[in-house]
Order: structure tokens, then sequence, then C-alpha cells
């Protein structure tokens, strides 16, 4: 079921747990989205970030013990914006991302589909 205004926007995946990242998938593109890239470690994400034409980042706060603040970091420089996605709630993300829409985990279809248009509607 497409959301609406969510059709088309391209979106890049950044997570370490292969059944999230499949879920994430499935429930982005029921809603319309086009997943242009999934990452689960640090360095295949900034490759991502650094070049793909993405409209959103989802990112995993936590990469196997590696923060994802870099990938924040790099789409912000691109004027990217992006949400993170955390089992622990958005009062543990770094100071400098706080004002980031962020989806708790575990999450519903309605919850993405929420935090999605809130990222999209933010300023990177």
């Amino acid at each position: 079921m497409e959301s609406e205004g969510l059709a088309g926007v391209r979106v890049l995946i950044v997570e370490d747990e292969a059944m999230i990242a499949m879920l994430l998938q499935d429930m982005l593109e029921e809603m319309g989205c086009v997943v242009v890239a999934t990452a689960a470690a640090l360095d295949a994400a900034l490759q991502a970030a650094g070049t793909a034409e993405i409209d959103l980042g989802i990112l995993d706060v936590n990469l196997g013990g590696t923060e994802t603040y870099p990938v924040a970091d790099l789409l912000r420089a691109r004027g990217i914006p992006y949400v993170f996605s955390t089992g622990y709630g958005a009062g543990t993300l770094r100071d400098d991302h706080q004002d980031r829409p962020t989806l708790q985990k575990p999450f519903v279809e309605s919850d993405l589909a929420r935090c999605v248009t809130r990222g999209l509607a933010a300023a990177p």
C-alpha cells in the first residue's frame, strides 16, 4: 500500500541485521519507495552515501559496535536528509544528531512511514 508522498523516494538502508534490512526494504517498497542501496558495514555505507542518488538515508546507529555517525555527517554534507534506527532510543544519539527523526526498534510500518515523512521534511 503506497504511502502518500513517498512514491519514488530513493532510500539508502544502513543496517547490519539482515532480517531487519529485509523488513525495512519490504516495507519501504510497499510504501512506494525505491531502495537504491543496502549496506551492513561502515565502508560500504560510506561508499553508498558518498555516491548513490538518494533522497533519504535510514541509518542503524550501531553496526556491530561501529557507530554510523560518519555516514550521517557525509549525508548532511551532501544535503541529504537521514533518520536513525535504534533499539536504544533517541536520547542516546550524539548531541550533534539529536535533532534527527529516530525510528525506534521494534517498529511497525506506520512508524516507518511517519519517520520517513518526518525525515524528508527535516533539513539535513
